[in-house]
């Protein structure tokens, strides 16, 4: 079904901007069309005609109802208003296991959910994922939406961002939250794109505007400098990705369970354009920065290969991984993969080592999970002392010897050591 459009409409267009699904437009002919692909009836037109010209299937009653409260109370809407979509999540995986960023947006979306008064849904695509779905009913899903098939085995934007579109034509979300990682955001865009609505990339925050019941999405903006908040006020889904490690993990519900809505969306492999060979995986002795417990990481100030040398010689001893800033990383020093901060990763360690690094804020803002930060620096003064759990002031060459000869005096067994013992050795240095 689709909105009513009477002979009296005269074509003013007060009406396109206002639905929030772009249902509407003018043909060729100059008279306006409404999408039945599109329309949801929310009666948000109907609301604003001038003349009078749109109906509902529900009749001019019903329409005339919707009208009253858009105009009651300074053309605020009834609190009875019934909501038009509900918050998604796209449930990221890879060989069967959930990305913990996925966990995490189910979390902010159950708050985002809780303001609109409608669900959290996630999406589930992928081949045998079947065992999935109870990981994501207890982290706070309400619905899931899953298709299961051989040719979502591998993810591909063409056949992920086709199955997207076709769950978001049948069931209207308002919202979609992403995780801004190498697959979130490849598959965001092209999923954007398709549908002609807005995104936002690399959030850090999420918010709801009660009144005009739109997304707040906010992330670092100008270099960092400043946080800009993005509204898509007239278009659906409102679409976001966000950074790993800057949403809480909600804690799970046992046996917790929802409404489960599988559906069959058939692609055949002949017919797409990309085919996957083999999957090579990469072979790295370190472990990956998001899922760090300690990293030490370095900037302009350690200076040279050998300053980097003590980082991974202290690394090694207490069980942690090296990463560098992004000064270090334009040296040359450490390979961009293991950048820390705005242009690079998003991390949350129990313990962080900023050593050398100065702390501006496109670098602090990929630390703000961070439980204890240690800052080693010649400067007492600079902005990651300000920030730091405890200050080293020195120089990086004195300074890491003593450090590294200290921990290995006090540790017989690094897989026993905690973040406490770490810190308390550290201030004594």
């Amino acid at each position: 079904m689709a909105v009513i459009i009477t002979d009296s409409c005269i074509g003013c267009e007060s009406c396109i901007p206002i639905c929030p699904f772009d249902a509407l437009g003018i043909n060729g002919e100059g008279k306006l069309v409404a999408s039945k692909e599109k329309c949801t009836e929310c009666g948000k037109c109907v609301a604003v005609c001038p003349v009078s010209a749109l109906n509902i299937s529900g009749g001019k009653k019903k329409a005339n109802d919707i009208l009253k409260n858009e105009t009651k109370e300074g053309s605020k809407a009834s609190k009875s208003e019934k909501p038009t979509g509900d918050v998604w999540v796209f449930a990221e995986q890879l060989e069967g296991k959930l990305s913990s960023v996925t966990l995490e947006l189910i979390g902010a979306a159950r708050k985002l959910a809780s303001k609109l008064e409608v669900k959290v849904c996630a999406v589930l695509l992928g081949d045998k994922v079947e065992s999935i779905i109870p990981e994501l009913f207890a982290y706070g899903a309400d619905t899931i939406y899953v298709i299961d098939d051989e040719v979502f085995h591998f993810y591909r934007a063409e056949t992920y961002s086709k199955a997207f579109c076709y769950l978001i034509n049948k069931y209207r979300s308002e919202i979609l939250l992403m995780g801004a990682t190498t697959t979130g955001r490849d598959l965001a865009g092209a999923v954007a794109t398709a549908m002609k609505t807005g995104l936002t990339a690399d959030c850090t925050g999420l918010d709801i505007d009660l009144e005009k019941r739109v997304l707040l999405a906010s992330r670092p903006a100008f270099g960092g400098n400043i946080m800009a908040t993005i509204v898509c006020e007239r278009h659906r889904p409102q679409m976001a990705t966000v950074r790993p490690r800057v949403m809480p993990m909600p804690e799970p519900e046992v046996n917790k369970t929802g409404a489960i809505i599988r559906e069959n969306f058939e692609i055949e492999e002949k017919s797409l354009r990309t085919w996957v060979l083999e999957v090579i995986k990469e072979q790295s002795e370190n472990a990956k920065l998001e899922d760090a417990k300690i990293i030490v990481c370095g900037g302009r100030g350690v200076q040279n290969q050998e300053g980097f040398k003590l980082l991974q010689e202290l690394a090694k001893v207490i069980g942690g991984v090296v990463a560098g800033s992004r000064g270090a990383v334009e040296k040359g020093l450490v390979d961009h993969k293991r950048q820390v901060g705005q242009t690079g990763q998003t991390v949350s360690p129990k313990l962080y080592f900023a050593i050398g690094i100065s702390g501006a804020i496109q670098h602090t803002v990929g630390i703000q999970g961070a439980e204890t930060i240690v800052c080693i620096n010649t400067d007492s003064e600079c902005e990651m002392m300000k920030l730091a759990t405890y200050g080293i002031q020195g120089d990086v060459f004195e300074v890491l010897p003593k450090l590294i000869s200290s921990f290995k005096e006090e540790l017989t067994e690094v897989s026993k050591i905690n973040n406490k013992g770490l810190c308390k050795i550290a201030k004594e240095v």
